[in-house]
C-alpha cells in the first residue's frame, strides 16, 4: 500500500470516527477536517467502501480521533489532527510533518490568492519538504521570524522561502534579527516599513503554522542560538515554559513581559491569537510548552501526536 493510499484511509477513518462515532453531520465533519462536504461524504464512502466500518471502528486511528475530540472540546479549537505513533519510533516529527503538509496543501490549492504565515523549526521545516511541488503564483507566504540571529547568521530551519519555491508562492521572509541586543534598536525595527509590510500580511492570512519551543537548557530555542545562557535563565526564572515565533510565554500562555523578550522581534503573540494559528509540534519536551499555549488560547488548531496529546489531556 503507498504512502498516499495509506494517508487517504487515515483521513477516511477520521471522517468515518466522526460521523458514525461522534454523530457529528457531514458539514460538521468537513469544518473539523478542514475539507468540502464533498470531500467529507467522499471519505466516509471510502470507509465504508474499504470496510472500515463494523458497528465500530476497525481501524486503529480510532484513539487518536478520540484524542482530538477531547482535545477540540477542551481547549475549544476548531481543528485538531493527531497521528497515530509507531512504538518502534520514538521520533514523532515524520508522522506530524505528513499531516501538516496535508493542511498546507489544502490551502495552497485554492485558487483564490491565499496569504500563509510560518514560524521556523524542524517540524516545519519536515512538514514543508512533504509538500507537493504545484505551482501557484497567485499565493503568499510569510514569515512570522526574523530571518537572521543577531550576529548576521542566517536563522536555522527557515521555512518561508523553501514553501515558496516548491509551490511558485511569493515568499516573504521577516529581514530583520530575530532579537536585538538593546530594546531600543527592537523598537526601530519594528517601526521599518519592512516590518509593519509582514504584519499586514499577516492580517490577511488564511492560516499561520507555528512550531513550539520548550524553555529550558539544550532546548532548540536554546541550542539553535536564539538565547544565550544568561538569557534563557532569565526566562526561566520569569516562568517562562514555551515560545512561538520567538515569543515567549508563562504555563497559563500569557506572554512575559520584560527580559529578553523585550528584544524578539518575531509577529507578537497578541497578534497571532487573532489569526487562525495551527500549532505544530509533538515529543515529551514539548508538552508543557503546547499545553500551555492551548491554556492561553494562543493557537485555534493542532497538530501533533498521539502520545503527546495524551500527556497534554493528563496534565488536566
Amino acid at each position: 500500500m503507498s504512502d498516499r493510499h495509506s494517508r487517504k484511509l487515515d483521513q477516511a477513518a477520521r471522517a468515518a470516527w466522526l460521523y458514525y462515532i461522534a454523530g457529528n453531520t457531514q458539514d460538521e465533519v468537513a469544518a473539523k477536517l478542514n475539507v468540502s462536504r464533498q470531500a467529507a461524504q467522499r471519505m466516509v464512502s471510502l470507509a465504508v467502501a474499504e470496510k472500515l466500518i463494523k458497528f465500530r471502528l476497525n481501524h486503529p486511528i480510532a484513539e487518536a480521533v478520540a484524542l482530538e475530540e477531547r482535545l477540540r472540546e477542551r481547549y475549544g479549537l476548531t481543528q485538531c489532527t493527531v497521528m497515530p505513533v509507531d512504538p518502534g519510533q520514538p521520533n514523532p516529527i515524520p508522522g506530524i510533518a505528513i499531516a501538516a503538509a496535508e493542511q498546507i496543501e489544502t490551502y495552497l490549492e485554492s485558487r483564490e490568492p491565499t496569504v500563509l504565515g510560518l514560524s521556523t523549526g524542524r517540524t516545519l521545516r519536515a512538514a514543508v519538504a512533504e509538500v507537493m511541488t504545484m505551482n501557484r503564483p497567485e499565493h503568499k507566504t510569510v514569515s512570522l521570524v526574523g530571518a537572521m540571529l543577531r550576529d548576521g547568521r542566517a536563522a536555522p530551519y527557515e521555512v518561508v522561502m523553501s514553501l515558496a519555491e516548491r509551490t511558485g508562492a511569493s515568499g516573504f521572509p521577516l529581514p530583520t534579527p530575530s532579537v536585538t541586543e538593546a530594546v531600543e534598536e527592537a523598537q526601530v525595527l519594528r517601526a521599518q516599513r519592512s516590518y509593519t509590510r509582514i504584519l499586514e500580511l499577516v492580517a490577511q492570512t488564511a492560516a499561520c503554522f507555528v512550531g513550539v519551543g520548550s524553555i529550558a537548557w539544550n532546548s532548540a530555542f536554546h541550542h539553535d542560538g536564539f538565547v544565550n545562557d544568561a538569557e534563557l535563565m532569565e526566562l526561566i526564572d520569569l516562568g517562562g515554559v514555551g515560545e512561538i515565533a520567538g515569543r515567549v510565554f508563562n504555563n497559563v500562555g500569557e506572554p512575559l513581559h520584560g527580559a529578553v523578550n523585550d528584544r524578539m522581534v518575531g509577529v507578537p503573540l497578541p497578534i497571532l491569537k487573532d489569526c487562525n494559528t495551527i500549532i505544530v509540534g509533538g515529543g515529551d519536551q514539548k508538552v508543557m510548552a503546547i499545553r500551555a499555549a492551548l491554556r492561553g488560547t494562543l493557537a485555534k488548531g493542532l497538530i501533533t501526536d498521539e502520545r503527546t496529546a495524551a500527556a497534554i489531556l493528563s496534565l488536566g
